[in-house]
């Protein structure tokens, strides 16, 4: 399985971290969130790592080189010239994600989810997507049915609705930026440019399997403000 890290982010709700570095290379405890997130992709057998750069993507470039791209076949998505968002940076990227499902992982997720198990339930499930969520508090959420097949998506905040299936009693959840896909999915995009990955699943929602998988690990955590990453740094 091959494993695609988004790092391309401007990581403008990071700042000042990000102010002379990407949101890839700030550091928690001394060790980089591309470092984590490589670490974390390769407790699957990963036959390659996949990184898109756009915001201070030389550094990204240059600090992958300092770390002999840690011993693991690194390829990069270069969207310096234009930032495609996570539904724009897979198609962008497709000629390099092949032919077998990947894994995808976004570089500001600290979690303790176990991948493997994470894999297998993608597996037994056969759809063309899964997303990893959990019971946690946002303003928005993916709602799903009793067999976790993505039905719709709301904003409790604004009160917006998206209704992709109907179904009985719907089940609320968080999206935790950790997803395996299908190479059948890339086939079915007909988005072009800059669109959002939710967006193009709740479209193929009204009629392909779209699963959600149910994290209840101890830890996980989205480092993209200041305070998340000072809390983290707290934790032992």
């Amino acid at each position: 399985m091959k494993a695609f890290i988004l790092a391309a982010g401007l990581g403008t709700r990071l700042a000042p971290y990000t102010i002379d570095r990407p949101k890839a290379l700030v550091e928690l405890k001394g060790i980089t969130l591309l470092e984590r997130a490589i670490r974390k992709v390769n407790e699957l057998e990963i036959t390659e790592v996949i990184i898109n750069i756009h915001h201070f993507g030389d550094q990204i470039l240059d600090f992958l080189n300092s770390k002999q791209n840690f011993n693991l076949p690194i390829t990069v998505s270069d969207e310096r010239d234009q930032l495609l968002d996570t539904g724009g940076a897979i198609q962008y990227a497709r000629q390099l994600l092949g032919n077998e499902p990947f894994l995808l992982y976004n570089v500001d997720v600290l979690s303790t989810m176990d991948l493997n198990a994470f894999s297998a339930y993608h597996a037994q499930k056969g759809g063309l997507a899964t997303m990893a969520v959990r019971e946690r508090s946002s303003d928005r959420y993916l709602v799903f049915d009793q067999n976790m097949l993505l039905s719709g998506w709301k904003n409790v905040k604004s009160g917006e609705e998206r209704v992709s299936r109907v179904c009985d009693d719907p089940r609320n959840f968080a999206f935790s930026g950790i997803q395996i896909i299908e190479p059948d999915l890339l086939s079915l995009i007909i988005e072009t440019g800059k669109f959002s990955i939710i967006d193009l699943y709740l479209r193929l929602a009204r009629s392909e399997s779209i699963f959600g998988y149910h994290d209840t690990s101890e830890t996980w955590m989205d480092l993209g403000k200041p305070e998340q990453l000072i809390a983290a740094e707290k934790m032992s």
